[in-house]
């Protein structure tokens, strides 16, 4: 399987920048995941590997041979690139059979009608649609209508899959059992997946790497524990995770190497970083995850309850904390009324102190309040 290199791909429409000096590495048999908000470019950017989108300027390169390059006039067509194309709509043939549907391309392709059986069957056996194979697409369950198309768009085994929210048509328990099948389907197939949703959640259950983006810029390219834990900036922070984290406004009374000394909701605390702490300026701003404020008897913290989302699991409160609301999670069926006076700690290494003027992170460690 190939690995797949972008360098300093640039896509504009006239005087918008879809997709502004994008440099990424996508490494043989990965599942990297494009993830960021609408018009960020990660359908942009699926397109122009797939080269169903010309770039403006740049490098591709897929599997060491280059399929795009704006200097040297290259411009490899789609159909010559080696890769599965997995579309929002499935776009099943409606007068076909499951099987017809999954035949269609070897059939274009030329192959002879035993090898086209056995390729087909062996799909039908992966995906678990065996008992589907003559049924016609419109008497399939969205899921159903899913598995086919993953089988069809792997029917000539190509080097990469390509998927464009193949998820977003199918409801909440089906998309969860769908991740699943995905994420085996990956290991199943030894593919290199390139994978573009919205959904967080969604890139951090399958994903081995993440670029995340905003506004045609990569923002984070790393893998999806390493974005949750050590995001690089604000918008990271603020993207992935949900309950989204606490973002504190704090001031920087000193700074000596990787201990900083700050001021934060009325108290002094010091911020212990793993590594020392360059680029931080006077104001600052501490991210801590719910899971990270949890409710202790002796908490520095003072607050009262808000409002409490009890799912069962856990519970979530937004905790008023003077001129500050933060969220706390809570594990386990419990329930508090509103205005019940709580006490918060910070506990945790992975505590993420940003400058406020770049919104960049300066480091990751814990903090002590007074």
């Amino acid at each position: 399987m190939p690995e797949i290199i972008l360098e300093n791909v640039t896509k504009k429409f006239e005087k918008f920048v879809a997709v502004d000096n994008l440099c990424l590495h996508i490494a043989d048999r990965g599942f990297v995941t494009l993830l960021g908000p609408s018009g960020c470019g990660k359908t942009t950017t699926l397109r122009m590997i797939a080269g169903l989108e010309t770039p403006t300027s740049g490098r591709i390169l897929i599997d060491g041979k280059p399929v795009f390059d704006s200097k040297k006039g290259v411009n490899v067509p789609p159909n010559k690139r080696d890769i599965g194309f997995l579309f929002q709509n499935y776009a099943l043939w409606p007068h076909m059979t499951v099987y017809e549907n999954i035949a269609f391309g070897l059939e274009m392709l030329k192959w002879d009608k035993a090898k086209i059986r056995k390729r087909v069957d062996e799909l039908l056996a992966l995906l678990k649609i065996e008992q589907f194979e003559k049924r016609y697409p419109s008497e399939l369950s969205g899921g159903q209508q899913q598995r086919v198309a993953i089988a069809r768009t792997l029917a000539p085994s190509p080097k990469v899959l390509f998927m464009d929210e193949p998820l977003s048509n199918l409801d909440a328990k089906l998309r969860q059992e769908m991740r699943a099948e995905l994420k085996r389907l990956h290991s199943d197939t030894n593919s290199t997946f390139v994978y573009v949703t919205h959904d967080q959640l969604e890139a951090m259950t399958l994903s081995t790497q993440v670029c995340l983006m905003n506004t045609g810029l990569l923002q984070q390219y790393a893998p999806p524990l390493t974005i949750y834990n050590a995001p690089a900036n604000l918008f990271v922070a603020e993207f992935v995770g949900n309950p989204t984290m606490n973002f504190i406004p704090a001031r920087v009374v000193s700074a000596d190497s990787c201990v900083v000394t700050l001021d934060v909701l009325g108290k002094r605390a010091v911020f212990s970083a793993q590594a020392p702490v360059t680029g931080l300026s006077q104001e600052a701003v501490l991210g801590v995850r719910p899971e990270f404020l949890p409710l202790t008897d002796d908490g520095p913290i003072e607050g009262r309850v808000y409002s409490t989302l009890p799912t069962g699991m856990e519970t979530t409160l937004r905790v008023a904390c003077g001129g500050a609301m933060l969220t706390s999670v809570v594990f386990g069926s419990v329930d508090y009324p509103v205005d019940t006076p709580v006490r918060l700690s910070m506990t945790g290494s992975r505590l993420v102190l940003f400058d406020k003027a770049s919104g960049k992170s300066v480091g990751v460690g814990s903090v002590e309040m007074a």
